[in-house]
């Protein structure tokens, strides 16, 4: 589910101009980064999943919202290093909502899952 929505999601914000990602695997191919969605995303999804399974209510909600603090400063960080770039328009407090939108969507999938076994 986190690559099919991160991918989506990275289409969409690369196809309206908001952001790029000049180096990536098979540009001619691809607009979006492939080694982020199906690679990074993955193992951080797992990770991070791991981590919120671990504490309780307040722990889990603590730790999507630390994680998606961290997001902006990886973004920066990846635009320091070339591999990021958004255009003129992007705030960084877009991807703090975005990503707490997407793990807290991801946290509820996971426990939807689990609650049908």
């Amino acid at each position: 589910m986190a690559i099919i929505l991160g991918t989506l999601l990275d289409h969409f914000f690369v196809t309206r101009g908001m952001y790029e990602f000049p180096v990536r695997p098979l540009p001619e191919e691809f607009s979006i980064n492939i080694d982020f969605t199906l690679i990074v995303l993955p193992i951080f999804v797992v990770l991070i999943l791991h981590l919120i399974l671990q504490v309780k209510k307040w722990g889990r909600i603590g730790i999507i919202l630390f994680v998606s603090l961290l997001m902006p400063v990886g973004e920066k960080l990846a635009e320091a290093l070339g591999l990021f770039r958004h255009s003129e328009q992007w705030e960084h407090i877009y991807s703090f909502f975005g990503y707490l939108i997407f793990w807290s969507v991801i946290y509820g999938f996971y426990r939807w899952l689990e609650q049908r076994d």
